[in-house]
Formats: C-alpha cells, structure tokens, sequence
C-alpha cells in the first residue's frame, strides 16, 4: 500500500473526481478501481475515502457549495473548480483538517489546474463555508 503525501494524494482526487464528471453512469468503486489499475493510481487509504466519501456526500457537499457560490451553480462551474471546491467542502466537514489548511490547499490546486482567476472564486466560497461551519460550532 502506497502512502502519498497529503498534497499528492488530494492532487489524485482531483483528478478523480473530475474523471467522474465525465462517467456519470459509473459507479465511483469502478472508476476508482479503474483508475488503480490502468493509471497506477496508487493504492492509497486517503484517496479511498476521501473520492468515496464525496461521492457518497455529494448531494450534500453541492447543495452547501450552492448556497455559498452566490450566482454560480455547481452546474455552470468548470469541472475542475467544482472538484476542488467538493474535496475542500468535504475535508470541512468530514476530516480533522484545520479549515484554514483545507482552503489552502484548495487554492493551490486552482493555481496548479485551474484557471488564473478560479483561485479567488474558490477562495471566496469556501471562506464563506467557513464562516457558516465555524458560527454553527459557535452556536453548539
């Protein structure tokens, strides 16, 4: 079993789930095993749960991308900012991952695959996921 750094395997559920975008009719187990064995995807615990946890949590994950996105539906997003903006949202909600690491994160996946100005579109959304996530822990 291979162990990648944090940065790299993000870096390969990016590339899933935009892979995904394209596969609609798969299932997430085949496109991940799919993935493993004709790329060499390595075989990795972190991309595992995290690719199948957001595809499991998507609804959820896009209706909260949605709500923050102000004019912008995850339908008229490029496909990769939409699977940067779903890993970030899911490491928010689901992962032990400090908020400002996460966004972080995200945006240098932006600079690295996305266009120049997708970078503050997603900082700018997930901040706002942000804020929304920290004043409900605020409240509890």
């Amino acid at each position: 079993m291979s162990t990648l750094s944090r940065r790299e395997a993000r870096k390969e559920i990016v590339g899933l789930l935009f892979e995904t975008e394209f596969k609609k009719e798969e299932g997430a187990q085949d496109i991940l095993a799919l993935a493993v064995e004709d790329r060499e995807l390595p075989d990795d615990e972190y991309i595992k749960k995290a690719y199948l946890g957001i595809c499991e949590k998507l609804s959820e994950i896009d209706m909260l991308i949605n709500k923050h996105s102000r004019g912008w539906k995850t339908q008229r997003m490029t496909r990769v900012s939409l699977s940067v903006l779903r890993l970030c949202v899911y490491e928010m909600l689901y992962e032990e991952i400090p908020y400002a690491v996460s966004i972080n994160e995200a945006v240098e996946l932006a600079k690295l695959f996305d266009d120049d100005k997708a970078k503050s579109f997603i900082n700018g959304i997930l901040n706002s996921v942000k804020n929304e996530l920290e004043d409900g822990k605020e409240a509890k």
